[in-house]
């Protein structure tokens, strides 16, 4: 008996190591948008993953998405809430395979908790914290027994998104500069980082094609004069490469302008991880200096991406072999 009582102790640890604790929730983002608050105010009590790729604008990614629900597909099949913008292109290009996958498996429809306005934007610190707050909203419907550890995790994220917003300092060397925008990117520029829009362009479907980088070629062409101080050709980048040929025109009259690129997704770029991370980006690629703008490291925020999904039956293979060494023990 006493060798059994050897064992029983170390058979507790065996469940305890291969049997951690699983989180609160669950949770399934259409984007990196939505994820980032989500993980980041969610914390420990979350795991969440987003479908759609941060580099590209969904409706370019064909495949791409039903490859990563596939990915993900054990994770999705048991998760405990699915968010999504509910936007035009977020409606017709991610929630859809959403859920067909979910059907075609017989996995349950999908009860969808969406943004209030689909169209809303993130892309300044006033919308940021709007942001925030309908998430940190999510999160304490969906699990109100973690209320507390929520609210003090949306008030550090806060002080980031603050952390982000342009300084006096910053407005000096940014506010005023001509720029010519891409329109997606028009509000940040103007209203948030103060620059002077003297043109906007963008894709072909918008405004019947009135607005195309070719157009607005054809205005600088026509009227150099009008451009003549524009400093930076400023680029989304997940709406693909449109403004290279506006910056080519400008610099061809010799007017000194630099394409800039903008994002509007976490994990886009290498160190772009959350929302106060992509304003502190896009703000540096407009400050007047010439050293590279680096992200500042914000306080409290999650950057795991996806959670690993370990196979199924490596807690018992590592249970197994630790009850082996144990009767191996016992027989002695």
């Amino acid at each position: 008996m006493k060798r059994f009582g050897f064992f029983i102790p170390v058979f507790i640890a065996a469940v305890l190591i291969c049997c951690p604790a699983v989180s609160a929730l669950d949770v399934v983002s259409t984007t990196s948008v939505l994820w980032e608050p989500v993980q980041s105010i969610g914390g420990e009590k979350v795991t969440s993953i987003y479908v759609a790729d941060p580099t590209i604008c969904p409706h370019l990614q064909g495949d791409i998405i039903n490859n990563r629900i596939q990915m993900n597909r054990d994770f999705i099949a048991g998760a405990d809430l699915f968010v999504a913008h509910n936007s035009s292109v977020d409606k017709q290009y991610v929630i859809p395979p959403l859920n067909d996958f979910m059907e075609a498996n017989d996995y349950g429809s999908i009860n969808w908790v969406t943004l209030k306005n689909p169209d809303m934007t993130w892309n300044t610190p006033e919308n940021a914290r709007l942001l925030a707050e309908e998430v940190k909203g999510w999160l304490l419907s969906a699990d109100p027994d973690n209320a507390s550890y929520y609210e003090d995790n949306y008030e550090k994220y806060l002080e980031n998104i603050d952390t982000a917003d342009i300084s006096a300092e910053e407005a000096e060397l940014i506010s005023g500069q001509d720029v010519i925008v891409m329109i997606w990117q028009k509000e940040p520029a103007q209203k948030w980082l103060g620059l002077n829009i003297v043109d906007v362009y963008a894709p072909e479907f918008v405004q019947n094609g009135e607005l195309t980088a070719a157009k607005l070629v054809d205005r600088i062409q026509e009227n150099p004069e009008k451009y003549k101080n524009v400093r930076y050709v400023i680029e989304n980048m997940q709406s693909g490469e449109l403004g290279k040929g506006i910056e080519e025109a400008l610099n061809d009259i010799g007017i000194n302008a630099e394409r800039v690129i903008f994002t509007n997704f976490p994990k886009s770029i290498s160190g772009v991880d959350t929302i106060p991370d992509v304003l502190i980006y896009n703000k540096g690629l407009v400050t007047a200096k010439e050293a590279s703008p680096e992200p500042q490291e914000t306080k409290g925020t999650v950057t795991t991406e996806m959670p690993t999904q370990k196979s199924p039956l490596e807690p018992f293979m590592i249970l197994s072999g630790i009850l082996g060494a144990a009767l191996v023990f016992i027989r002695k």
